[in-house]
């Protein structure tokens, strides 16, 4: 298995294809197991790169607390490790927000980002109770219950259920816990006016509290394009695949194409 050893941290990655390298990143208590539909079809055509953020998965516990900062240079490091000076970032949930960070601190590394069900900061009170009730339910030792949650929302077959259930179980509840605490303070709203790069914002219809989001991003990124996807919630990668995969695939190619 391939890892990436980072100070005393070991991150797990997997590459599959050949071409335009496109990085995707998961949201807490997911891993990179999130993006295997994006990972058997998009690498047909492009170079797919996913990997377990430090403390989730594969990848090893994180003694460094984790925030969106350090993500970012992980993600550096590992485009460095592969001999990859530019790549498309996709980021999906509060994924997106790590997406945008890099942006921000590194855009000579990028051509550009796709934002799946994504957001710049976390500001409506269902979600802000969503993500304490997840962070008691790790305070509780109730990260089955936690996972049950998550993982049956995302799943679209008991089969990938089951997979999801035991990657996230080897992920370490502190780190978990960090990812979800510091999604709570990240805000980069103010700051969209400054990221240059393409950006391709992917929404569920039937995912209204996202709605606020999808727009403070489509009013405040200089270059982006909004696409909405009928009758699906938040969890896109998995419950829309092949909406998702046609939607990235047509934007990169496009872009590839104006380069």
């Amino acid at each position: 298995m391939p890892f990436l050893t980072n100070g005393d941290c070991r991150l797990y990655y997997t590459v599959q294809g050949q071409g335009t390298p496109i990085l995707f990143i998961h949201p807490p208590l997911l891993t990179h197991f999130n993006f295997f539909n994006q990972t058997k079809k998009l690498s047909e055509s492009f170079q797919i790169i996913t990997f377990d953020i430090r403390g989730h998965g594969r990848s090893s516990y994180s003694r460094q607390p984790l925030t969106y900062p350090l993500i970012v240079e992980d993600m550096k490091r590992l485009l460095d490790h592969l001999k990859i000076r530019r790549a498309y970032i996709c980021g999906y949930s509060t994924g997106g927000s790590i997406a945008l960070e890099f942006l921000l601190s590194h855009p000579d590394r990028v051509y550009g980002s796709i934002l799946v069900s994504g957001l710049p900061e976390i500001s409506d009170r269902p979600l802000i109770i969503q993500i304490h009730m997840a962070i008691t339910l790790i305070r509780l030792k109730a990260m089955p219950l936690l996972s049950l949650l998550i993982f049956g929302g995302n799943m679209n077959t008991m089969a990938s259920f089951w997979k999801m259930m035991r990657e996230g179980r080897k992920g370490s509840p502190q780190n978990i816990e960090q990812y979800y605490r510091y999604s709570l303070s990240y805000n980069c709203t103010d700051q969209l006016e400054d990221i240059k790069t393409p950006v391709l914002l992917i929404y569920g219809r039937n995912d209204q509290g996202f709605f606020r989001y999808a727009q403070i991003l489509h009013e405040k990124l200089p270059h982006n394009e909004l696409k909405w996807i009928r009758d699906v919630k938040h969890q896109i990668p998995t419950k829309a695949a092949e909406e998702l995969n046609n939607l990235i695939r047509q934007f990169v190619c496009a872009q590839d194409g104006s380069r």
